[in-house]
């Protein structure tokens, strides 16, 4: 039977600003839910505050509504569309979920005759109320730890009395285990316990006995209204109970579960859902396995929604889970829709891999001082990498590569743990760098048994560790390229190595070793991602490389098999911008997906490559291919070699895009729109200050240091207070406002140890300016300013931590004529083709330049949505030189103004320094229109503008 005819208008609930536990695997879920259901050609109505999204273009739904996530939104919302038949609320996290439930609470969803679809208030209810869920899993005979409620702090230190510790606190519907806490020593539980029920919404806390060192699993399962279920896919975690999932560094498939004891917890999962709800959609299902010969399985938690797994689960297969599952929602049966890779199969398919996947999140502890940095139950990762090999070591190199924390991969770049107390506290104490670490413990000699003991690492990852050391010590006793054999070479490219990890070993150059590889014929080849392990015809282009013995026919005939066909169409690369990190998100993939679109429709083929598996732009059809492939320079060389594009598009994909132009310009491969020296030039401090100091544009006055003593000689010609900031980082990192000469020298002392050989700029910094800044776009000749934002926080907090405000509230129209002028010719002195962003300080009526960065910035998607005009499109139309900036008819739109919001995740650093400065803190944004700047919302963000101003 197929998809209801009762449901022709259906409200979707987004997941508001990017948090740390919310990021923006909602944005792809909700995204493609909305595609889906306009497939079916219902009308779609979007409710969501993010404007850094794809979720909210003006193309994705019938009507967007950048508002709030509030209940008085929703009212609105359901006030402008009486016709609104239906509801659904899984694709946008937990923060949809909690506020379905609140409108459900309040009768508001009765009140305009709205139904839920997707899930329901009980599945919700149950999985959340952790007392209810143990009651159920105790009638269906499903085991779990034991656990007990606690709703006050007496009940609390009962249950710790009775249970014995080390003891599992989580608070209730909470997001990315914010409130939970492992309690080893009874001292810290009273302290615990009342973090973990002031976090909770309800003031509950689950108190759990802690199942520490055993292993954990997810399953994500489908399920539609004729009850067929489907196991999309089981993902083990490497790191065992006691660290969340998030943090988690996990393999899919799973890896070292028996076939007996998947069987039982596949038949778990699908009990687990059955009895929840009857409701048809996406489940999450978690469970930890005891780590011996008995694996005996206890169920953890159930998510009634797509989840950060699902986003995972769907790159890792080719299965796209959110659009299935919205399907579903409608009324579909697995049978009747399509599997979407194959376009032969149904959707009652189970995918199948013949290739391994790895997650490695991403964390940002440098941007939180004095944070807590040991892993646990409370999700700390800002972003996550994805890596796909032909075995878990190539996937496990690839993850690492895709990470951008300036390593080549496990082990041969020098830059391991090498003190033995060190690595062991490391050990104990998980630690983001961990992945690394277990490498290092084992190039000391530290016995596998010992690694096993502390970590509870299976012991099957561990040897897989050991074996890439053993190949390491191998190819290290060559003392020279030359003596290295083509079966070694080989061996270690299909484990992953980097040419930079095997020329580390050799004590070569990267390039020589790629000539070597030439030279043997150990080429990259290119696999599908067809989610059924080449059973049947995959119709997407989805890729990843690897490298393959070769085969021999049976006429003596060797070759390699590569299933990545090139067309002789033309042919565009745009580089996404790797795994999110604080000052780097999800703005660009926004940035990267309209790129590519715009080169679609200038006739071109697009490839996309990126390694992020939360993102649209890695969606297996935005691109007409997809290379799911680190952002990493031996990778992109092989992909643009291999497929001979026009050129590459770097300005999109942020500061990892931008920092491979060098590369790509040394090797004579055409970089799309600005070129490589204006990119540089721009970076160069000394150079752009040349050229401003020519065009007449003044900037504050600054000097460039290489050591301490060339800083203390500067501050005397500068004056404090002086801003202190390394060359090429992002988000401001490193950056200090410094008032003294002791300050000052403990700065550049502690950042030339962070950041070694870096040039730091030193700028007199203009206390109690005001701050804004302008993007634009430049096709060489004409300058378009597409958006002047005022910032309510003075000069000195960073741009991505300020409340910007568009068009500027504040600025005259004399100053505002500087920031026009100063904004055009900085432009086309700097030959910008595509995107530029400039941002200025205006002290005493003159308008000085903080910087410009000739690519796309945070704030485009932004202004984008305010002004309802698709900007990166014609930027990239300009890029191409398909458009010149008189062919296109500007029409922005706004009433009022628009302020871009950021919101931090300090929450999850309880004792963190919250105060603002030039080192960017925020996770993401949200969007407020107001009407006149008499608004509330205006004036109490503008009475506080100064309260967070710090060093």
């Amino acid at each position: 039977m197929p998809k209801r005819e009762d449901l022709k208008s259906i409200l979707i609930i987004g997941s508001g600003p990017i948090v740390i536990g919310q990021a923006c695997e909602f944005d792809y879920s909700g995204s493609q839910a909305l595609r889906s259901l306009r497939e079916d050609g219902i009308e779609t109505i979007l409710i969501n505050s993010n404007p850094a999204t794809i979720m909210t273009d003006p193309s994705m739904a019938d009507h967007v509504y950048l508002k709030p996530l509030t209940t008085k939104s929703i009212i609105e919302v359901l006030k402008k569309h009486p016709n609104i038949d239906a509801v659904l609320p899984t694709m946008g996290g937990q923060t949809a979920l909690n506020l379905c439930i609140e409108a459900d609470e309040k009768g508001i969803w009765e009140d305009f005759g709205v139904k839920l679809i997707g899930v329901d208030i009980e599945a919700i209810n149950i999985t959340e109320d952790r007392e209810k869920f143990r009651e159920l899993m105790g009638q269906i005979g499903v085991g779990m730890a034991p656990q007990a409620t606690a709703t006050s702090f007496l009940k609390g230190k009962e249950i710790a009395q009775e249970f014995g510790f080390p003891l599992v606190i989580r608070a209730s519907y909470t997001l990315g285990g914010a409130g939970a806490s492992i309690v080893y020593d009874p001292e810290d539980f009273d302290e615990l316990l009342r973090r973990g029920l002031e976090a909770s919404p309800i003031h509950e806390v689950m108190i759990d006995k802690a199942m520490m060192g055993w292993k954990e699993y997810e399953l994500e399962l489908l399920r539609d209204k004729n009850d067929n279920v489907v196991i999309i896919c089981s993902i083990e975690n490497m790191d065992p109970m006691g660290i969340h999932t998030g943090d988690s560094i996990t393999v899919a498939p799973a890896m070292t579960l028996s076939d007996r004891t998947y069987q039982k917890m596949r038949d778990m999962a699908i009990k687990m859902m059955r009895s929840i709800g009857d409701f048809e959609g996406g489940c999450n299902v978690q469970f930890a396995v005891s780590p011996d010969e008995k694996e005996e399985i206890i169920a953890i938690e159930i998510n009634p929604r797509v989840s950060r797994s699902s986003a995972l689960a769907s790159k890792a297969t080719g299965y796209p889970i959110a659009k299935i599952a919205a399907k579903l929602a409608i009324g579909y049966s697995l049978d009747e829709l399509d599997n979407q890779i194959t376009k032969s199969t149904s959707a009652l398919f189970e995918p199948t891999l013949d290739y391994v996947i790895v997650k490695i999140p991403r964390w940002n502890f440098d941007k939180f001082e004095g944070s807590d940095r040991e892993l646990g139950l409370q999700m700390k990762a800002v972003g996550e990498v994805m890596g796909i090999g032909r075995s878990f070591q190539e996937a496990l190199h690839k993850a690492t590569q895709s990470l951008e924390i300036k390593r080549n991969g496990l082990g041969a770049d020098g830059k391991g743990y090498k003190n033995y107390d060190q690595i062991l506290n490391k050990l104990r104490h998980a630690s983001w760098d961990r992945v690394f670490v277990i490498y290092d413990a084992i190039q000391m000699g530290i016995p596998l048994s010992r690694i096993y003991e502390i970590t509870k690492i299976d012991m099957w990852f561990l040897k897989q560790y050991e074996e890439l050391y053993n190949l390491e010590k191998e190819i290290s006793s060559h003392n020279k390229i030359d003596s290295i054999s083509r079966d070694l070479l080989l061996e270690a490219k299909q484990k992953g190595f980097a040419d930079r990890q095997i020329a580390h070993m050799l004590g070569c150059w990267e390039s020589e070793v790629y000539k070597k590889r030439e030279e043997l014929g150990i080429k990259r080849v290119y696999k599908l991602v067809d989610t059924c392990a080449a059973e049947f015809t995959a119709k997407t282009p989805y890729y990843y490389s690897t490298f393959e013995a070769e085969i021999e026919t049976a006429d003596g005939n060797r070759y390699v098999h590569n299933e990545s066909i090139v067309t002789d169409k033309k042919k565009i690369v745009v580089l996404g911008s790797g795994p999110n990190r604080i000052g780097q998100g999800i703005e660009f993939d926004y940035c990267c997906v309209h790129g590519v679109l715009a080169s679609a429709e200038c006739g071109y083929e697009t490839i996309m490559i990126n390694c992020n598996p939360e993102t649209v732009s890695t969606d297996f059809d935005t691109a007409d291919k997809l290379y799911f492939e680190p952002v990493f320079w031996e990778h992109i060389y092989d992909i643009i070699r291999h497929e001979k594009p026009e050129g590459v598009i770097v300005q999109l994909g942020g500061q990892t895009a931008l920092k491979l132009a060098e590369k790509l310009d040394r090797h004579g491969i055409k970089i799309i729109g600005t070129t490589y020296q204006s990119l540089d030039l721009a970076e160069d401090r000394g150079s752009f200050s040349t050229l401003l100091k020519e065009n007449n544009i003044p900037y504050p006055e600054f000097g460039v240091a290489e050591n301490a003593d060339e800083a203390l000689a500067l501050a005397d010609e500068l004056d404090f207070p002086i801003l202190v900031r390394p060359s090429y980082v992002l988000g401001g990192q490193g950056m200090k406002i410094v008032i003294n000469k002791q300050e000052l020298e403990e700065t550049v002392v502690d950042l030339l140890r962070k950041i070694p050989n870096n040039k730091l700029l030193l700028d007199h910094y203009l206390d109690g300016a005001i701050e804004a800044e302008a993007d634009a776009i430049c096709d060489g000749e004409n300058v378009y300013i597409i958006g002047i934002m005022e910032h309510i926080e003075p000069c000195g907090i960073h741009s991505g931590d300020s409340n910007a405000t568009l068009p500027p509230f504040n600025l005259g129209e004399f100053v505002m004529q500087q920031i026009k002028d100063h904004t055009k010719k900085i432009a086309l002195a700097l030959n910008t083709v595509g995107l530029i962003n400039i941002q200025f300080a205006i002290k005493d009526d003159m308008v000085y330049i903080i910087e410009a960065n000739p690519r796309a910035s945070r704030t485009v998607p932004f202004i984008a949505k305010a002004y309802k005009e698709p900007y990166v499109n014609y930027a990239t139309k300009v890029m191409l030189g398909e458009k010149k900036i008189t062919d296109f008819d500007f029409n922005p739109q706004l009433e009022g103004y628009a302020i871009k919001q950021p919101v931090f995740s300090f929450n999850k650093f309880p004792n963190v320094n919250k105060r603002l400065g030039p080192e960017m803190k925020s996770t993401g944004e949200s969007i407020l229109f107001i009407d006149s700047l008499k608004d509330d919302d205006f004036y109490n963000l503008y009475s506080r503008r100064k309260m967070y101003l710090s060093k």
